[in-house]
């Protein structure tokens, strides 16, 4: 452990010292640093980041630059430090940008001196974790997307219905919790009433939220760009049907622009001009199609009927839902027509979600912040012992 209030030697001078020594280490502020790369982290994040506060630690957060994450994150009230951008979809780009913004980190991460890395799949925090020996945890619900083949976390935490041999990790290192990665923050969720009024939207139409493909991402299928412009183009020219588009970057929202700007003239396709309360918005929405992962587990928590045009390996959770009728994989242009139901639907408040997921992943976090600490304090009688 790092903790400069550790670091006085006197404290360890005799076996009564120790003891009293070692009893401040287990009972001290331990230091969380969590890094947002990505959008749908920050709602994620969320109720850990309080969760782990009013359990007595204290969380450092940073943030990437990319997408809506600073935006989100300002509207959900975080402090955190944004540090870094995106570098583009190009591979050598993006193992260039790793390394930079890893830089960029070093610094301030030096400055916070953390007991504990955490992310859902940052690579730049994996590898500035990794340089400085600080331990680290990746969160990850997608087994196909993260290969640990240079440097490894100390841990994966993963939804128990992905066997642990899924990661190219020791089976004693990859950690399990309840439910999906959604239920940690949506048993807290209350619709907005508002939304439809902020968009200019109304109700008598058949509102559907739309999401495109994650073209950048390393595991991106380009036939999923195909599928996604036979969605458009069924959605436009529907009579009663209101699309809200939420693009991935600002240069995948200029490139539909231009490919449809027909149907954003028309009204048909509308870009919310700020970030919004995704939750809200699926909830208010007939049916949800969505190119990605956590989007479509959100609309299946709300028990919204939600259709995946994502075309890379299925994942064991994506498994799951389609087993429980909860989701349905769209696979070819043809299947746009024939499986996708415009419809209107009955919306009422439920109880959504699995509280106990929340609580296992802060208590994962917890025992491990309490296991680096002793390892710590061993080292440092060792060395002193020495």
């Amino acid at each position: 452990m790092r903790n400069q209030e550790f670091n006085s030697a006197p404290d360890l001078g005799s076996d009564g010292t120790l003891l009293a020594s070692r009893a401040r280490w287990k009972t001290a502020r331990k230091r969380v640093w969590i890094d947002l790369d990505n959008s749908p982290h920050v709602p994620f994040f969320v109720p850990i980041i309080k969760e782990l506060e009013n359990r007595g630690h204290t969380v450092l957060i940073t943030a990437r630059d990319f997408a809506q994450v600073t935006q989100l994150a300002q509207r959900m009230h975080l402090r955190c430090n944004t540090i870094g951008r995106h570098y583009g979809k190009n591979t050598l780009a993006k193992l260039a940008g790793v390394v930079i913004r890893a830089s960029q980190l070093a610094s301030f991460v030096r400055r916070a001196d953390p007991d504990l890395a955490v992310s859902h799949g940052s690579r730049a925090q994996l590898l500035l974790s990794t340089v400085l020996r600080i331990p680290s945890v990746i969160i990850s619900d997608y087994e196909h997307a993260t290969e640990f083949k240079v440097i490894r976390p100390g841990w994966v935490l993963a939804p128990k219905m992905i066997p642990r041999d899924s990661w190219d990790m020791p089976g004693d290192r990859v950690l399990h919790y309840p439910g999906i990665k959604e239920d940690v923050y949506v048993p807290q969720f209350v619709p907005d009433p508002t939304l439809l009024t902020q968009l200019n939207l109304s109700d008598r139409s058949i509102l559907v939220t739309l999401r495109p493909p994650a073209s950048q991402a390393h595991y991106h299928n380009p036939e999923s760009d195909n599928i996604f412009a036979a969605v458009v183009n069924r959605l436009a020219e529907e009579q009663n049907v209101v699309t809200v588009l939420l693009p991935r970057t600002t240069g995948q929202e200029q490139e539909i622009r231009k490919r449809w700007a027909k149907y954003f003239d028309a009204g048909k396709l509308i870009v919310p001009c700020e970030a919004v309360d995704g939750l809200s918005l699926m909830w208010h929405s007939d049916l949800v199609i969505s190119g990605g992962g956590t989007m479509n587990r959100e609309a299946a928590a709300l028990h919204v009927p939600v259709y995946s045009t994502f075309r890379g390996k299925i994942g064991a959770i994506d498994q799951y839902l389609v087993a429980q009728k909860r989701l349905v994989l769209i696979e070819s242009v043809a299947e746009v027509c024939t499986r996708i139901k415009l419809t209107k639907r009955l919306r009422h408040i439920e109880t959504y979600g699995n509280t106990a997921t929340l609580t296992s992943i802060v208590d994962h976090i917890d025992d491990l912040l309490e296991r680096e600490c002793q390892r710590a304090w061993w080292r440092m009688k060792a060395s002193l012992d020495n």
